[in-house]
């Protein structure tokens, strides 16, 4: 799938007024993200996906457990209950 803002797929944003128009624009253009305006009066603001577009997602990183009878992973060779298991025990 392509990339949101790219030219196979624009970010889509409805808006009210013509003003609010160009500040979208300017602030996809700041982005470099392609981008189709709507412009209809009577209808809610709807801008998610140049939100979505700009903000980066984060990945959260988790560590891998280690079991009671595992090696320790700080490499002592010691199996992980006899070394560092009282570290993390809180």
């Amino acid at each position: 799938m392509a990339k949101l803002g790219s030219e196979k797929r624009p970010v889509v944003v409805r808006v009210q007024t013509h003003e609010r128009a160009k500040e979208i624009l300017a602030l996809c253009n700041k982005h470099g993200l392609k981008v189709i305006v709507g412009i209809e009066p009577d209808k809610p603001e709807n801008i998610s996906d140049v939100e979505r577009a700009i903000t980066t997602p984060t990945t959260k990183r988790v560590k891998p457990k280690v079991g009671r009878n595992d090696p320790c992973p700080c490499g002592s060779g010691l199996k992980f209950k006899k070394c560092c298991l009282k570290k993390y025990e809180h």
